[in-house]
Formats: C-alpha cells, sequence, structure tokens
C-alpha cells in the first residue's frame, strides 16, 4: 500500500468529515438512540479504499475524544469506537463487490463493538423509535441492539445510497479527471 500526496489529503479530510459531523450531531443532540450521521461516510471506503478507512478511524478519535475528554469511562469511546470504524470500513473495502454485505456487516461490527461498553458511558435507551424495550432485557443487549439499529440506519442505508450515488459515472469521471483515485466496482 503505497500512500502519495492526494492519499494524505483524501485521509484528512474524511477525518475531518468525519470529526465535525460527530461535533456538530454531538452539541445538537438530544435523541434516546444514537444515530451517527458521521458513520454514513464509512461505506465510502468501498470507492475511495484505505484514505477513507484511515480517515473515518482519526475522525472518530478526534470526535470522541471531543466529548470523552471529562468522562471517566470515555477512555472506552475513544479506543474502541476507532477501532470499529476501522474494523467496519476495511470489511467494507474487502466486501466492495458485494456492497451492501458489506455495508450490513460493518453495521453489525459498529452495533457489537459499541454497543459492548456504551453503556458504562451513557444511559441504555427505553426505547428505539417508539418501540419499547421489555423491562427485564439486559442493559448490554439494549445499547448493542439500539447501536446496531442505529448503524444499519446510518451505515447500510444512508451510507450505501450516498455510496451508490457517488459511484454514478457521471460524478466519477470529474473525481477521476482531478486525479482522484478510486476503487470501481470491477477492480
Amino acid at each position: 500500500m503505497k500512500f502519495d500526496s492526494r492519499d494524505v489529503a483524501l485521509t484528512a479530510i474524511f477525518a475531518a468529515l468525519y470529526s465535525v459531523l460527530v461535533i456538530v450531531q454531538g452539541i445538537s443532540a438530544a435523541a434516546s438512540i444514537q444515530l451517527r450521521i458521521a458513520d454514513c461516510l464509512i461505506p465510502l471506503s468501498a470507492l475511495f479504499g484505505w484514505p477513507a478507512v484511515i480517515g473515518v478511524s482519526i475522525g472518530c478519535v478526534v470526535g470522541n475524544t471531543y466529548f470523552s475528554v471529562a468522562m471517566a469511562n470515555g477512555v472506552y469511546d475513544i479506543v474502541f469506537g476507532p477501532l470499529a470504524n476501522l474494523v467496519a470500513a476495511a470489511l467494507i473495502l474487502k466486501f466492495r463487490k458485494r456492497r451492501f454485505v458489506g455495508c450490513v456487516l460493518g453495521s453489525v461490527i459498529i452495533g457489537l463493538v459499541v454497543g459492548s461498553y456504551i453503556w458504562m458511558i451513557y444511559l441504555p435507551p427505553k426505547d428505539i423509535f417508539s418501540f419499547s424495550f421489555p423491562e427485564n432485557m439486559p442493559v448490554w443487549t439494549v445499547t448493542v441492539t439500539s447501536i446496531m439499529v442505529s448503524s444499519v440506519i446510518a451505515i447500510a442505508v444512508i451510507g450505501y445510497s450516498l455510496l451508490r450515488i457517488l459511484s454514478r459515472p457521471n460524478i466519477l469521471k470529474p473525481l477521476k479527471s482531478h486525479g482522484l483515485k478510486v476503487i470501481t466496482e470491477d477492480k
């Protein structure tokens, strides 16, 4: 894997976009479900390769650090959130010929990893989109379910749609003409 200056710049762009989306959404968020809009950038790893994989991981470090510094358990979010993004984005890159499958698998990875620790930082949600959890359901199961549902929405629905739009030939052609390296489904 060879990184040139364009790859470094693209990595920085993805990191900046991801972290800004996390911070802006976090400042204005009051929802009981953590629907992280920035996660819609993760599927773009199938199109932009390793710069996107590394960028969404670095962006997650920055965004999670911004909110976790004051919290005792915040170190989990600073370490394991970006690790989940790295694995999910790399998995989507690996499944670039079966993009939707990769997006669903990436959602599951983030749901399992983030859901397994986030309950130690934040209170678990009482419901998802007005569907209440049973009162005797374990906290871990509630948070994993909540994060998995939100990840499927952000990654496999919104992110996959964004990936399909950006993969159109009329959009790819200008990107390629300016020297941006993109991965097409046939590669």
